[in-house]
C-alpha cells in the first residue's frame, strides 16, 4: 500500500491538493503572469512612445536651463551716434528649499527675508513670499535687476548667510535720449522683443541667439554637490544705423513742442524733414511722445485727455484694463507721420500745379479770375478770399492758394490724367517705409470720380494723404522730379561696425521733368516772398514752400489741421519739412501760413546752418547781413576798435583799462552787421546787468532799437522787407536779467497770410 501511495503522489506537485484550493492557485498564477506581462508591456510603451518625454522630464528635474539673453545690436543715428543701447543687469532666481532651509538656520522668518528682498529688488512682497514657499526646484524673483539692486541683495545674502539665491548676467534695453525719436526707434518688451518701430521691424537682425546655463541639481531642488555647469554663449544681434541725424531730430522736436504747447493743439502734431536727393528721413516725430525707459507710463499727456485715468486703471482688471490701457496709450503711441492720414488742403496745390505744367495742361501765362467762388455742378465752391482775388496768373493764383482758380487748372488737367498723375506721385499706396502701421490714404477711382470730386481734389479736400506720402511728392517737385522711396534705415552692421547690409536711394519713378521741377521750384519760392506763405521766409536762404488749412469732417464743426511744407534752398534744394498741427483749441489761430509756416521756418534754418549751407543774401537783405565777431581779448582798446570796425560792429568799452580781458558777445558768434561789442578792460567781467524789455508787437525797425537803446543787439528773424511784420516771440523773454551786448533773436510773423490758404 505504502508502494501504491507513493506512486500516487508523484503525478505533480497538485495532486495532493484539493480541486477547490487547486483551481484558486491556477487564477492566482493566471492573474500574476497577466500583471507580469502588463507591466513589461507598460515598460517597454514608457520606452519607446513616452522615452524621449520622460528623459526630458527627468532631465529637467535633474537640472537647472537658463536662458542667456544674446547683447542687441544697437541702433545709431547716420553719424553712429547710439540711439539704443544696453546696460548689464542681473535676473534673480531661488531653489526655494534651499532658501527656505537656509532661512531656518538664520533663525528669520520667511516673511521678513521676502520683506527685505522686496525692498532692495521693488518688488511686492506678497509674490516673493508665494515663491519662497513653493515646491518646486527653480523660480524667478526678478528678471533684469539694476546692478545696483543685485549687489546689495548679495550683500544682504552674504550677511544672513543664505543660500539658494542665484544670480546670472543679463542685458537690459536702454535708450540714452529718452524721448527722442520714440515713434521711430520703437521699445522692447521685458523678454527683449521689438514691440514698435524699428525695434520691433528688424527685431530678427537686432535680436541676435540667446545663451544657456545648464546646471546639475537634485531631485529635491537643492544643489548637488558633485553639480557641473554647461554655458552656451549668446551671439549678438546686428545693429541698425539709421538715416535720422540726432541733431535735426532734436531740432524738430523742440520747436514742434513749443507749436504743440503754445496752440493748444488737441490732438497733437507731426513733423518731416528729409533728405529731397534720396528720400533719407532725417527727422520724424510725433507730439506728444514717450520716454522709451518707460514706455508704459501714464504720462501728462494721457492725463490731459483721459482725465483721472489713473484712478479709472485701478478699478479695471483682465480684458477690460487691456483694452482701456491699450486706448489710451495711444495718445503718446501713435505715429501721426506715418500712420494718419489727412485732407492736405492747399499744400496738396504744389502737387496739381506741378502736373499742370508738366501735362501742357497750362501755362505761366494762363489767367485766371476768382470772383470769391466757383459753381460746379449744383456746388457752389467758395474760396478761402470771400471777396474774391480778381484777375491772376498761374504763378498768382499759387502764391495766393486761390481755390476757384485750381478748380479750373484741375479741370483743364482733366480726371484721367489727374488721377494718373496723382498716382504717380505716390499717393493712395503705402510707400514701404522700415515703420509698422503704414497707411495709404483714401482716393477715387475712375468710375467713382465726379467732376466735384475733381473740383475739390484740386485744392486738396476729399482725398486723404499721410504725411509721409506729401513730403515724399513734395521732394519730387524739388528734386528734378525724381521720386524717391522714402527709408529710415541707412545700413546694418556687425558688433565690429563692419557692413553687413547696405541701403542705397531707391528711385521709384520720374513724376516730372526737370524743366517743371525748376519752374515750380520758383513759382513755390515767390509763395514764401510774395504770398501766403511769408512766415517761413528766412533771409539768406530762399525757402519755397505751401501753406495749408484744412477743416476736418463733419464741416462746420470749427476743427482744423494747420500744415506748412518747405524746402530750401529754391535754386538748388537740399532738405525739406513738413509740419502737422492738429486741431488748434477753440478761439486759436488755425490756418497754416500763421502757425505752420514759422515752425517750418525755424526748423530749417536750424538745420540749413547745421548741414553747412551758407546763406546768401540779395540786394533786400542786406540788414540781415551776419559777420562773425573777432577775438579782441588781450587787444589793446584801439586796436580792439579797428577789428571791430573792419568786421562791421561798433564797440562800447567798459572800464578805464587799455587792455581788453572779457567781450560780449563773444567770439565767433555771428551778429549782425551794425551790431555792438561790448567790451570790457580792467579785469571787469561780463554781469547780468539788464532787463530785457518786450518788443512784441513792434516792427522789425522799432524792436532793433528799442533793443539797442537797452545796451542790447537783435536777431531778426522772418521779414521779408514787404508786408507789415510784428515781432511774435523773442529770446530770451521780456524780464529776463542778461549782459549787456547780448544777442535778443527776434521771431517776426505776418497777420495778413489768413486768406491765402
Amino acid at each position: 500500500m505504502a508502494e501504491k501511495r507513493r506512486k500516487n503522489t508523484s503525478g505533480g506537485f497538485m495532486n495532493g491538493i484539493r480541486p477547490i484550493h487547486r483551481k484558486r492557485i491556477l487564477i492566482v498564477m493566471m492573474l500574476a503572469s497577466a500583471c507580469f506581462l502588463g507591466l513589461i508591456l507598460r515598460t517597454a510603451w514608457h520606452q519607446t512612445v513616452r522615452g524621449e518625454e520622460l528623459s526630458r522630464a527627468a532631465l529637467e528635474q535633474q537640472t537647472s536651463d537658463n536662458t542667456v539673453s544674446a547683447k542687441r545690436g544697437k541702433i545709431y543715428d547716420r553719424n553712429f551716434k547710439v540711439l539704443a543701447s544696453n546696460v548689464s543687469v542681473e535676473t534673480v532666481s531661488i531653489t526655494p528649499e534651499n532658501l527656505r532651509k537656509s532661512i531656518e538656520k538664520s533663525g528669520m522668518s520667511a516673511q521678513t527675508v521676502a520683506d527685505e528682498f522686496a525692498r532692495i529688488l521693488n518688488i511686492k512682497s506678497e509674490d516673493v513670499i508665494n515663491k519662497i514657499n513653493k515646491k518646486s526646484g527653480f523660480e524667478y524673483i526678478k528678471k533684469k535687476a539694476e546692478k545696483d539692486e543685485a549687489d546689495e541683495l548679495r550683500s544682504y545674502i552674504d550677511n544672513n548667510k543664505l543660500s539658494g539665491v542665484d544670480f546670472v548676467d543679463d542685458v537690459k534695453r536702454y535708450y540714452p535720449f529718452n524721448n527722442l525719436a520714440s515713434h521711430v526707434i520703437g521699445f522692447v518688451g521685458n523678454d527683449n522683443q521689438g514691440l514698435e518701430g524699428v525695434e520691433s521691424v528688424y527685431n530678427d537682425r537686432l535680436s541676435g541667439v540667446p545663451g544657456r546655463v545648464v546646471t546639475t541639481r537634485e531631485t529635491a531642488g537643492i544643489e548637488s554637490g558633485s553639480s557641473y555647469e554647461s554655458y552656451i554663449e549668446a551671439q549678438d544681434g546686428y545693429s541698425v544705423v539709421l538715416t535720422i541725424d540726432e541733431v535735426i531730430q532734436s531740432y524738430v522736436e523742440k520747436h514742434l513742442e513749443n507749436a504743440r504747447v503754445s496752440n493748444k493743439l488737441e490732438e497733437g502734431a507731426a513733423a518731416i524733414v528729409m533728405d529731397v536727393n534720396t528720400g533719407d528721413v532725417l527727422a520724424m516725430a510725433t507730439k506728444p511722445d514717450y520716454d522709451l525707459n518707460k514706455p508704459f507710463e501714464i504720462t501728462d499727456a494721457i492725463e490731459q485727455k483721459y482725465p483721472n485715468v489713473k484712478e479709472e486703471l485701478k478699478s479695471l482688471d483682465g480684458t477690460e484694463y487691456l483694452n482701456k490701457f491699450n486706448e489710451i496709450i495711444q495718445v503718446v503711441r501713435r505715429n501721426k507721420a506715418v500712420v494718419d492720414s489727412y485732407e492736405p488742403g492747399s499744400t496738396f496745390k504744389s502737387v496739381v500745379a506741378s502736373m499742370a505744367i508738366e501735362t501742357g495742361a497750362c501755362t505761366l501765362d494762363d489767367v485766371f479770375t476768382c470772383g470769391g467762388s466757383l459753381k460746379v455742378l449744383t456746388e457752389t465752391i467758395h474760396c478761402a478770399n470771400r471777396s474774391g482775388h480778381g484777375t491772376q496768373k498761374f504763378a498768382e493764383a499759387v502764391q495766393n492758394s486761390c481755390n476757384p482758380a485750381f478748380i479750373m487748372i484741375g479741370q483743364k488737367i482733366g480726371k484721367e490724367r489727374f488721377l494718373k498723375g496723382t498716382r504717380a506721385f505716390g499717393f493712395f499706396e503705402k510707400t514701404g517705409i522700415e515703420l509698422p502701421g503704414e497707411t495709404e490714404g483714401v482716393g477715387f477711382t475712375e468710375g467713382s470720380f465726379t467732376d466735384v470730386d475733381l473740383a475739390t481734389s484740386s485744392f486738396g479736400q476729399s482725398i486723404t494723404v499721410t504725411p509721409l506720402q506729401m513730403i515724399t511728392a513734395v521732394s519730387a517737385v524739388a528734386n528734378g522730379g525724381t521720386l524717391y522711396k522714402p527709408h529710415l534705415v541707412r545700413e546694418i552692421v556687425n558688433s565690429d561696425n563692419i557692413v553687413i547690409e547696405q541701403k542705397q536711394p531707391e528711385v521709384v519713378r520720374q513724376v516730372i521733368s526737370e524743366e517743371t521741377s525748376k519752374t515750380m521750384c520758383s513759382i513755390l519760392e515767390s509763395v514764401v516772398s510774395k504770398g501766403g506763405g511769408k512766415n517761413a521766409y528766412l533771409a539768406g536762404y530762399r525757402i519755397a514752400g505751401k501753406t495749408g488749412t484744412s477743416e476736418k469732417i463733419p464741416r462746420g464743426n470749427q476743427k482744423y489741421i494747420a500744415s506748412f511744407i518747405g524746402f530750401a534752398p529754391a535754386d538748388n534744394p537740399k532738405v525739406a519739412c513738413l509740419v502737422i498741427l492738429d486741431q488748434p483749441a477753440a478761439g486759436m489761430p488755425y490756418y497754416g501760413g500763421v502757425i505752420a509756416a514759422p515752425v517750418v521756418k525755424n526748423i530749417l534754418e536750424e538745420t540749413l546752418q547745421y548741414i553747412g549751407v551758407e546763406p546768401k543774401y540779395n540786394d533786400d537783405e542786406k540788414q540781415f547781413v551776419e559777420n562773425e565777431i573777432p577775438d579782441i581779448s588781450g587787444k589793446s582798446v584801439s586796436e580792439a576798435e579797428s577789428a571791430l570796425k573792419a568786421a562791421g560792429f561798433g564797440i562800447r568799452v567798459k572800464g578805464s583799462g587799455k587792455t581788453v580781458t572779457d567781450q560780449l558777445p563773444k567770439a565767433h558768434v555771428k551778429l549782425a552787421k551794425d551790431g555792438t561789442v561790448v567790451a570790457y578792460t580792467d579785469g571787469e567781467k561780463a554781469e547780468r546787468s539788464i532787463t530785457v524789455p518786450s518788443v512784441k508787437g513792434m516792427g522789425a525797425a522799432e524792436a532793433a532799437a528799442a533793443l539797442s537803446n537797452a545796451g542790447l543787439n537783435a536777431k531778426i528773424k522772418g521779414v521779408s522787407g514787404k508786408g507789415a511784420a510784428t515781432c511774435s516771440g523773442q529770446s530770451p523773454e521780456a524780464g529776463t536779467i542778461v549782459e549787456p551786448g547780448t544777442i535778443i533773436a527776434i521771431d517776426f510773423a505776418y497777420s495778413d497770410v489768413d486768406t491765402r490758404d
